[in-house]
C-alpha cells in the first residue's frame, strides 16, 4: 500500500486538515480569555459556561453525525461542511461587542465540531489496519497540537506587531482555516472491504447506549465520570495570570501544553498498539490527577510550567486511545455513533466540569476549582480499572 512518510495517504492528509483548523482556531482562542475577560470584561465562570456550553452542544451534534455517517455510509461530505461551518465563523468574532456574541459564535463554531469529528475518526479508523489505529489516531491528534503549538505562537509573534488589536488576529486566524478545504479534497472516503461484518440493517438515531456491549458501557461511564472534573483548557489557563497581569503568558502556557502533547502524542499511540490501550489509559488519568495537584498548589512559574507539561502529557496519553478503544469495541457498522457518543459524553461532562469549576474558581480561588477536578478524577479511574481487569488490551 502506498504510503506518505510511512502513513496511508488519508491519515497523513486528515493530519493536514487538523493541523491547519487547529491552526487557524487556536490562533483565535488561546487568546480569548484574556480577550473574553480583559477586553469584554467577562468574569471566570461565564467563561467556563461559554467553553463548557460550546462543547456540549458539539456532542449531542457528534451522536447525530455519526448516527447519520453510519445509516446513508458518508464519512467525508459531512466533515467537510462540519469544518467549513467553523472557519466561517470565526470571522464573527471581529464584530463581537460582548461576551454574549462571542457566546453564540463559539456555539456555531462547536457546530461545525459536532458535525465533522464523528465520520472523520470513522474515516480514519477505517483506512487502517487495526494494528496502527492507536498509531494513527495518535499522529492525528498530534497534528491537532502541532496546529495549536503554531496557533498560539504566531498569536505571541502578531499580538505586539498588530499593537494587541485581537479583531485583526481574529481576521487572520480565519485567512489560515481556508488551507483546511485545500487538503480535505485529496481525501477519499473508504470502501468496505470485502468481507467485512457490516451490517445492511441501517441503525436507528439513539440517544442511548443501551445497544452497545457492557464494555463499551463501562468505558462510557467512566469516561464521563472522569470529565466531570476535567475542566475546559481555556478556564485553565487563567492559572497563568497567577504569573503576571500581561495576557502574554496566558498563550504561553498554551503553547506549553501543546508542545508536551504534540511531541508524545504518537509515541503513545504507538504504545498503546503495542502494550495495550488500557495500561497507557491509566497512566493518563493518573498524570492528569498529578497536573491538577500540581497546578493547584503552584503560585510560582516552575510549578505552574510543569503543571501545563503534565498535563499535555495526559492529553497524549488519553486523547487519541480513547478514540482507538471505541473503535476496537463497537461493530463496523455503529463505528461513527461509537466514537458519537464518546465525543459526546467527554463534551457534556466538559460542560458541567467548567460551570461547577468555574463556580469554584469565581468564589474561592484556583485551589478549590483544582481539588474539585482531581476529586472526580480518582472516581473515573476507579470505575475504569473495572474494565477488562485480566486483559492487557482492551
Amino acid at each position: 500500500m502506498r504510503r506518505i512518510l510511512g502513513l496511508i495517504p488519508n491519515v497523513f492528509l486528515l493530519g493536514l486538515v487538523s493541523l491547519f483548523n487547529d491552526f487557524s482556531a487556536e490562533m483565535i482562542y488561546a487568546v480569548m480569555p484574556v480577550f473574553l475577560v480583559g477586553v469584554l470584561g467577562a468574569p471566570p465562570l461565564v467563561l467556563g459556561i461559554i467553553e463548557g456550553f460550546a462543547d456540549a452542544t458539539a456532542s449531542i451534534l457528534k451522536i447525530v453525525s455519526g448516527w447519520f455517517s453510519d445509516r446513508f455510509k458518508k464519512r467525508k461530505a459531512i466533515s467537510v461542511s462540519g469544518y467549513g461551518l467553523s472557519i466561517i465563523t470565526r470571522l464573527g468574532l471581529y464584530f463581537v461587542g460582548n461576551f454574549w456574541q462571542v457566546f453564540a459564535i463559539r456555539v456555531l463554531d462547536r457546530v461545525g465540531k459536532g458535525v465533522r469529528e464523528s465520520p472523520r475518526d470513522a474515516l480514519l479508523a477505517e483506512s487502517v489496519p487495526r494494528a496502527e489505529v492507536g498509531k494513527s489516531f495518535g499522529y492525528l491528534r498530534a497534528m491537532d497540537q502541532v496546529g495549536g503549538i503554531l496557533g498560539p505562537l504566531v498569536a505571541i509573534i502578531i499580538l505586539p506587531i498588530i499593537s494587541y488589536d485581537y479583531r485583526l488576529l481574529f481576521v487572520i486566524g480565519f485567512g489560515i482555516g481556508a488551507f483546511v478545504l485545500l487538503s480535505f479534497l485529496f481525501v477519499k472516503d473508504v470502501k468496505p472491504v470485502s468481507g467485512e461484518n457490516i451490517s445492511k440493517v441501517r441503525p436507528p438515531l439513539t440517544f442511548s447506549i443501551s445497544s452497545f456491549g457492557s464494555d463499551f458501557k463501562i468505558f462510557i461511564a467512566s469516561i464521563f465520570l472522569f470529565g466531570l472534573g476535567v475542566m475546559p483548557v481555556s478556564l485553565i489557563l487563567l492559572k497563568a495570570q497567577d504569573l503576571s497581569v500581561s495576557g502574554l503568558h496566558i498563550p504561553l502556557m498554551y503553547l506549553i501544553y501543546s508542545v508536551a502533547f504534540a511531541a508524545t502524542a504518537i509515541p503513545f499511540g504507538k504504545l498503546s498498539d503495542s502494550i495495550g490501550e488500557r495500561k497507557v489509559m491509566v497512566s493518563g488519568f493518573i498524570t492528569a490527577i498529578f497536573a491538577y495537584i500540581i497546578l493547584g498548589a503552584s503560585s510560582g512559574i516552575f510549578g505552574i510550567v510543569l503543571g501545563f507539561v503534565i498535563f499535555g502529557l495526559y492529553s497524549a496519553m488519553t486523547d487519541g486511545v480513547a478514540r482507538s478503544i471505541v473503535s476496537k469495541m463497537v461493530s463496523p457498522d455503529t463505528l461513527a455513533s461509537g466514537e458519537g457518543f464518546l465525543g459526546a459524553v467527554i463534551g457534556i461532562s466538559s460542560l458541567l466540569a467548567g460551570v461547577v469549576g468555574g463556580l469554584l474558581w469565581t468564589a474561592y480561588g484556583a485551589q478549590y476549582a483544582f481539588i474539585y477536578g482531581a476529586a472526580f478524577m480518582i472516581l473515573g479511574l476507579i470505575v475504569f480499572l473495572a474494565l477488562n481487569p485480566k486483559q492487557d488490551k482492551v
